[in-house]
C-alpha cells in the first residue's frame, strides 16, 4: 500500500543521535586496544595505517537497513553489486576499496574473515546482506595492502566488522523507510511519450522497507561471561524503471540530444537478413509484423520499464555470541550466525534472439504478402527454404564469383510469458569457536576454528529454450491442412507447439508453455579455518631500547585455510539452452587451501624526550604457502612518530598479494556478452539518418576476419552487446601490491574537541587477474595483425560478432597494471554551546590525484581519476565528502544534518555523457522519549535530486535505469521512522 511521505517521516525536522559520525581520533593515551591493521594491542586508538571508524549510531542516524548503503557513501569506496542491480546481479551486497575491485577487499568480523558471498559469477566478494546491522557496534575500514596481518585478498584495503557481544536485556527495534520522488522531469517525460511510450508522473512512493531486530543478552555467572542472541527479519518491495521518468526508456545518444533506444528483439517481431541475402542480383529485407503482412522494420522495443531499479528482496538473520572465562588463564567465545535472503532480478521478457537463420517457405502461418517479400522475390517455392537461396557475389577489383546460401534471422520478443526473473537464495552460515586469554603477565593467546558456508538456490524463470524456438518455427500444414511441427510429424518432438509470430495474435498459451524453460542453479562456497597465535610483551624480559619507555610486542602464529565452490547449473543453462542466457553458463568445481605463518612486532624507539613523545616502528610478516604450488612473501614497515602531546606523524609501506580465486582458476569457458558501442569493420548510420563507413581499412578489418564481401556491412547488434568467450587459468600468478602511505594526527591543545588527520595513499597492482577487454582484442588484431590478438576473433557468416558462436575469445591472465593514489581527510570538532547542549562535526573526503590503469603491457596508461565510461567503468570523482553536523539538544532531541559531495566526472565515451557534481542533503533526528524508547526519523536526499543521465549505464559496469544506484541516490528522496525499546 502506498504511504504518504508525512506518514513516515513525521519527525523528520527534530531528531538524530548525538554522534559524531564517524568516530574521532584521540591521540591521547587510553586503554589498550586493537585497530584493524594488527594484532598488537596499543595504548594509543590511533593507528600507524588510517582507518575510517563508523559507529552503530551512525548506521541508525542514516536510516538505512543495508549495511552496503552505509559504506558505499564512504568517500573510500566504489560502488559495485547493489540492491540497485537487476540485469547482471549475483543476489548480494560487496564493497569494493578505491574501486579496486571486491575481489581485492578482504572483509572480516571481528578481525576474521567472512566466505565468498556467492558461487555465482562475480560473487568472489563478501555478502553484506551476511551482516546485522543491529549487532554491528563499528564498522573499521583500513585501505591499503593488509596482505602481512590478514593474508590474501586485501590489497585494496580491509573492511573489520565489530559486532557487539556483551549486551544485557531485552531490545526490539522497528523501522519502516519509503522513496518519494516527484517525477516531473519534462524533458525526458517528452522525450518517452514521442516515442509511444508510457511514463510516470506526479508524486510515487514506494520501495517500502520494513525492518524488525531483537536482542537479548544476559550476563552469566557473576559477569565471568555473557550471551547476546539476535533475530532480525527485513523484507523491501521492488521498484520498477517504469517508476521514474528519467527511466521510462533505455535513453541512446548525448545527453543533449537524448533518443529512446532499445532493442531490435520486438514483440512485433524482425524478420531480416542482415544483409546476407544481398548479392549482386538481389536485395536484402528488413520487415516487421503488421496484421498478417509485414512492415519495413523500424522500431526498437523499450526494454526498460519492466526492469527492476530496487530488487524486492527478504531476509532472515539469526545467531548468538557468546564468551565465558573459565579461568584466569582462559576464555572460551563462540559466534554463530545465520542468514537466509531472497532475492529476485527481473529484466524485459526473454525471446528469439536471432537463434535460428532459416525458415520453411511453405510455414502455412505466412501469409500470401509474407510469403512474397521472403521467399517469392528470391524465386523460392513453398517447398523449399531461405537458406535455399544461392546468394552470388562479384569482387569488383578481382573479379571472383562466391556463392553463398540465404539466411533469415528472427528476433521475436516473448512479451506474452512475461519477464525474465532470476530468483537467487543464499542461506549462510557461519561459526566461530575459540579459547583466548593470558599466559602471564606477559604473553596472551588466541586459538580459534572458524567454519563458513554459503548455499546458493537460483532459479531462472520465463526464459525460453533456443531449441524449442527452432522447432516450433519450423511448421508444416499436416493431412487436413493444420500447422504442425515439423518435430511431431517426423516424432523428434512429438510435444513441439507452433508458435505463430507471423500475425498480431496469433501467439496462444500452449506455444508459451511449451517455449518457456525454467533454468535450475545449485552451489556453495565452503570456508575452513584452523588459527592461532600468541602475543607477547618483552619489556619484562629487557627486550627494549634505553630510549624507550616500554619494550618490543611481538605476534606469531600459524594459520591453515580451506576454500571450495561449487557451482552446478541444469543441462539448460549448461548447453546454453536459455535463449535470453547470451550463451552457457558452465559448472565449476574446485578447492583451494593455504598453510601460513605470520609474526608482527611493535618497536618503541624513543620516548619522553624533547620533540619525541614517541617513535616507534611497526613491522610485520606472512609466508604463504598455497596447494597450487605457489608461495608468496608479504610484509609490512610502517612507523609513527609524535613530536608532541597534540601531532603525530604516521607512515607505512605494506606489500601485498591476492592469489587466484577459486572461479578465476577453475571456471570452464564459456560465452558471454561485453558492451560495444559500434564494429569498427562495420558501417552504420549516426541518428541524422548519415552513414558511417568503416574506421579501419579493409586490409585491416581482413586481419579481424571480414572479406570483401562482408567488409562495411550493415552487422552492428543493436542491443550494443557482443559476445566473447571468457574463462578460468590454472596457471594463474599471484596479484602483487605496493601501498604507500603517510600523514599527520593533529590535535590542538588551543582548540579542545578538534582533531583533523591528513594521509597520503598510493597504491600499484601489478600482475593484475583479467581478461583483456574484447574490443582492445579485436581493435589490436587489426592495427596490428598479431596472431596473438587475430587469433582470438572468429567472425560469424556476414562478419557479425554477436550472433550464436561468433565472438571474441578473452580468458584470464596475469596483465594488468592499476595504481589510486590520492590524500584522505577526516576532521572532527565539538564543542558545548551553553544552555542549548552540544555539537559534533564531522567532516570525512578523499581527493584522488590519480587512478590508473593499464592492460597489458604495451597498452597507453588510461587515467580514470574523474573520468568514466570506456574501459574505466563506473564513475570515479576526484573529489568526494561528506559534511556532516549532530546538535545534541537539552531537550532529549538530537537533530543530524549533512551534506554529501560528490564531484564531476568526464565521460571518455562517445555520448559525452559527462556528469556535474552533485551535493545531498540530509536531515534526521532521534527523540528519547523515555528512557527505554528512542524515536528516529529522517529523510535523505532532501531535495530529491535526480540522478545524472546516460546511455552508457550497463549492467556491465553496474549501472541500471540509465544512471548508476550506488554512485548516486537512484530513487529520490528515502524517508524512514523507527523506534527502539529497551526493556
Amino acid at each position: 500500500m502506498k504511504k504518504n511521505l508525512l506518514s513516515v517521516a513525521v519527525a523528520a525536522t527534530i531528531m538524530v543521535p548525538a554522534l559524531p559520525a564517524f568516530a574521532q581520533e584521540d591521540a591521547q593515551m587510553v586503554e589498550e586496544v586493537v585497530v584493524t591493521g594488527s594484532r598488537i594491542e596499543r595504548a594509543n586508538d590511533v593507528s600507524v595505517s588510517p582507518v575510517t571508524s563508523v559507529s552503530a549510531e551512525d548506521l541508525k542516524a542514516t536510516g538505512v537497513v543495508r549495511v552496503e548503503d552505509l559504506i558505499n557513501d564512504l568517500p573510500q569506496v566504489a560502488a559495485t553489486q547493489t540492491a540497485g542491480q537487476a540485469n547482471g546481479s549475483t543476489g548480494t551486497a560487496t564493497v569494493s576499496l578505491r574501486g579496486l575491485g571486491s575481489q581485492r577487499t578482504l572483509v572480516l568480523i571481528d578481525g576474521r574473515r567472512m566466505p565468498a558471498g556467492s558461487p555465482l559469477a562475480g560473487g568472489s566478494g563478501a555478502d553484506l546482506n551476511q551482516i546485522p546491522g543491529a549487532l554491528v557496534e563499528r564498522v573499521e575500514v583500513l585501505t591499503g595492502g593488509s596482505s602481512a596481518t590478514y593474508g590474501s585478498d586485501a590489497i585494496a584495503g580491509v573492511v573489520n566488522f565489530i559486532m557487539m557481544d556483551d549486551f544485557e536485556g531485552v531490545r526490539f527495534e522497528s523501522q519502516t523507510s519509503v522513496y518519494q520522488h516527484n517525477n516531473n522531469n519534462s524533458d525526458m517525460q517528452d522525450l518517452v511519450t514521442s516515442n509511444g511510450f508510457d511514463v510516470a508522473d506526479g508524486s510515487v512512493t514506494d520501495g517500502e522497507t520494513n525492518d524488525f531486530s531483537m536482542i537479548i543478552g544476559a550476563n552469566l555467572d557473576g559477569g565471568r561471561g555473557n550471551v547476546t542472541a539476535y533475530a532480525n527479519y527485513r523484507k523491501i518491495d521492488a521498484v520498477l524503471q517504469a517508476d521514474r521518468d528519467y527511466s521510462g526508456c533505455a535513453v541512446s545518444g548525448s545527453p543533449d540530444s537524448f533518443g529512446c533506444g532499445g532493442s531490435s528483439t520486438v514483440p512485433w517481431g524482425r524478420f531480416t537478413d542482415f544483409g546476407a541475402n544481398k548479392g549482386d542480383t538481389t536485395e536484402g529485407f528488413d520487415y516487421s509484423v503488421d496484421g498478417d503482412g509485414f512492415t519495413p522494420f523500424s522500431t526498437l522495443y523499450n526494454y526498460g520499464p519492466l526492469n527492476y531499479f530496487q530488487r524486492p528482496d527478504e531476509r532472515w538473520t539469526m545467531g548468538a555470541f557468546g564468551h565465558y572465562e573459565i579461568n584466569e588463564n582462559a576464555e572460551a567465545y563462540t559466534q554463530v550466525m545465520y542468514a537466509d535472503d531472497r532475492t529476485v532480478a527481473q529484466i524485459a521478457p526473454s525471446g528469439a534472439f536471432f537463434v535460428t537463420n532459416d525458415l520453411f517457405c511453405g510455414n502455412p502461418f505466412l501469409s500470401d504478402e509474407q510469403y512474397d517479400a521472403i521467399c517469392g522475390v528470391y524465386g523460392l517455392g513453398k517447398d523449399q527454404f531461405v537458406s535455399d537461396l544461392e546468394v552470388v557475389n562479384t569482387d569488383p577489383d578481382t573479379g571472383e564469383v562466391t556463392t553463398t546460401p540465404g539466411a533469415i534471422y528472427i528476433g521475436r520478443r516473448n512479451v506474452e510469458g512475461g519477464p525474465r526473473q532470476d530468483d537467487m537464495r543464499h542461506t549462510t552460515f557461519r561459526g566461530v569457536f575459540g579459547v583466548r586469554g593470558d599466559i602471564n603477565e606477559n604473553w596472551a593467546y588466541d586459538v580459534y576454528g572458524q567454519y563458513s558456508e554459503v548455499s546458493l538456490e537460483q532459479t531462472y524463470l520465463n526464459d525460453m529454450s533456443s531449441t524449442r524456438i527452432r522447432r516450433a518455427l519450423d511448421v508444416r500444414a499436416d493431412v487436413d491442412g493444420n500447422p504442425v511441427c515439423q518435430s511431431v510429424l517426423d516424432g523428434s518432438d512429438p510435444n513441439c507447439v507452433p508458435w505463430n509470430i507471423f500475425q498480431e495474435g496469433g501467439v496462444t498459451q500452449e506455444a508459451i508453455d511449451y517455449l518457456v524453460l525454467p533454468l535450475f542453479a545449485r552451489g556453495t562456497t565452503d570456508q575452513e579455518i584452523v588459527s592461532g597465535y600468541v602475543t607477547g610483551d618483552l619489556t619484562d624480559y629487557g627486550v627494549k631500547l634505553p630510549t624507550a619507555d616500554t619494550g618490543v610486542a611481538i605476534v606469531a602464529g600459524l594459520e591453515s585455510r580451506r576454500e571450495s565452490l561449487n557451482y552446478s547449473p541444469d543441462s539448460g543453462f549448461q548447453n546454453g539452452e536459455g535463449a535470453g542466457q547470451g550463451g552457457p553458463t558452465l559448472p565449476v568445481d574446485g578447492k583451494l587451501s593455504v598453510k601460513e605463518i605470520f609474526t608482527e612486532a611493535n618497536i618503541p624507539l624513543l620516548s619522553g624526550m624533547a620533540g619525541a613523545e614517541y617513535l616507534g616502528l611497526e613491522l610485520a610478516y606472512r609466508y604463504s604457502d598455497y596447494s597450487t604450488d605457489v608461495q608468496t612473501d608479504t610484509y609490512k614497515v610502517a612507523a609513527d612518530w609524535q613530536p608532541t602531546t597534540d601531532l603525530k606523524v604516521r607512515a607505512s609501506f605494506q606489500s601485498a598479494v591476492r592469489h587466484a580465486n577459486i572461479r578465476e582458476l577453475y571456471r570452464a569457458q564459456s560465452i558471454g556478452l561485453f558492451d560495444m558501442t559500434y564494429d569498427p569493420c562495420g558501417s552504420r548510420t549516426d541518428d541524422d539518418g548519415v552513414v558511417i563507413g568503416p574506421e579501419y581499412s579493409e586490409a585491416q578489418c581482413a586481419n579481424t576476419g571480414t572479406t570483401s564481401t562482408t567488409y562495411g556491412g550493415n552487422f552492428d547488434s543493436p542491443a550494443g552487446q557482443y559476445n566473447y568467450v571468457g574463462g578460468g587459468n590454472p596457471d594463474l600468478a599471484p596479484e602483487e601490491s605496493e601501498t604507500v602511505s603517510f600523514g599527520i594526527v593533529y590535535s590542538p591543545e588551543f582548540v579542545e574537541g578538534l582533531t583533523v588527520s591528513a594521509d597520503y595513499f598510493n597504491i600499484q597492482v601489478t600482475e593484475a587477474i583479467a581478461g583483456i577487454n574484447p574490443e582492445t582484442v579485436l581493435r589490436r588484431c587489426a592495427e596490428t595483425g598479431n596472431a596473438l590478438f587475430c587469433d582470438a576473433v572468429s567472425r560469424g557468416a556476414n562478419g557479425n560478432l554477436w550472433i550464436g558462436s561468433a565472438g571474441i575469445t578473452a580468458t584470464d591472465v596475469n596483465i594488468g597494471f592499476f595504481e589510486t593514489e590520492g590524500v584522505d581527510i577526516n576532521a572532527n570538532y565539538g564543542f558545548d554551546v551553553g544552555a542549548y547542549g552540544s555539537i559534533d562535526m564531522n567532516y570525512i573526503a578523499t581527493y584522488l590525484t590519480k587512478w590508473d590503469q593499464q592492460e597489458f603491457v604495451g597498452e597507453p596508461i588510461e587515467s580514470c581519476a574523474g573520468n568514466w565510461n570506456s574501459s574505466c567503468g563506473t564513475p570515479t570523482p576526484e573529489y568526494v565528502s561528506t559534511l556532516r553536523a549532530t546538535w545534541a539538544t537539552p531537550w532529549n532531541v538530537d537533530v543530524t544534518g549533512s551534506w554529501r559531495y560528490i564531484g564531476e566526472v568526464t565521460d571518455l565515451g562517445s555520448n559525452g555523457a559527462d556528469f556535474d557534481a552533485i551535493s545531498y542533503f540530509d536531515l534526521a533526528a532521534a527523540w528519547s522519549a523515555t528512557d527505554n524508547v528512542t524515536v528516529r526519523s529522517g529523510i535523505s536526499n532532501l531535495l530529491d535530486e535526480e540522478p545524472p543521465l546516460t546511455a552508457d549505464a550497463g549492467a556491465g559496469i553496474y549501472g541500471n535505469g540509465n544512471t548508476f544506484p550506488g554512485v548516486y541516490d537512484a530513487l529520490g528522496r528515502y524517508a524512514f521512522l523507527g523506534v527502539s525499546v529497551d526493556f
